[in-house]
């Protein structure tokens, strides 16, 4: 008898040993998957979602230019602009000053050629140009534009 009550000592103290060891495993997961909502809650708090920024556009009206002479003669460049700017007082200072604006867009682009328009780049570079010409001042003592973008909404050479 002192041999089977030996046995079962053993038995019993593995089974001990392992419901410890399971509860030792179930406690360190109980514990990471506690400590991994906290650190999502606190991510979540600090990165709160951004107001989204309702866009500003301000439309101009499409015009035809004359564009500078290339080896096929005399081409032509009808195209239609919308400004998004930062804020409304660009918009409003843009509005104001349309006469000045289409005329700075009309010498701009007529001295641009038909073969440097035609490319994905040519109306990239031509939109930072036209960027570039409408951010000089329209009048004395204006705030400076905020002009984000220059979508072009039709463009067509011929």
């Amino acid at each position: 008898m002192a041999e089977k009550s030996g046995g079962s000592k053993k038995l019993l103290w593995i089974m001990i040993v392992l419901v410890l060891l399971s509860s030792a495993g179930a406690a360190a997961a109980i514990y990471m998957v506690l400590d991994q909502r906290n650190e999502q809650s606190a991510d979540g708090e600090s990165q709160l979602p951004a107001e989204r920024e309702t866009p500003v556009f301000t439309r101009i009206d499409p015009f035809t230019v004359n564009l500078a002479d290339d080896r096929y003669g005399s081409r032509l460049l009808y195209t239609g602009i919308t400004l998004r700017v930062g804020n409304e007082e660009s918009k409003a200072i843009i509005e104001e000053h349309m006469p000045q604006v289409r005329s700075r867009l009309l010498i701009l682009l007529s001295g641009k050629q038909a073969s440097e328009l035609t490319s994905t780049e040519g109306k990239e570079q031509l939109a930072q140009a036209i960027i570039s010409r409408l951010g000089v001042p329209l009048t004395e003592n204006q705030p400076p534009l905020d002009l984000r973008e220059v979508l072009f909404t039709e463009f067509i050479v011929q």
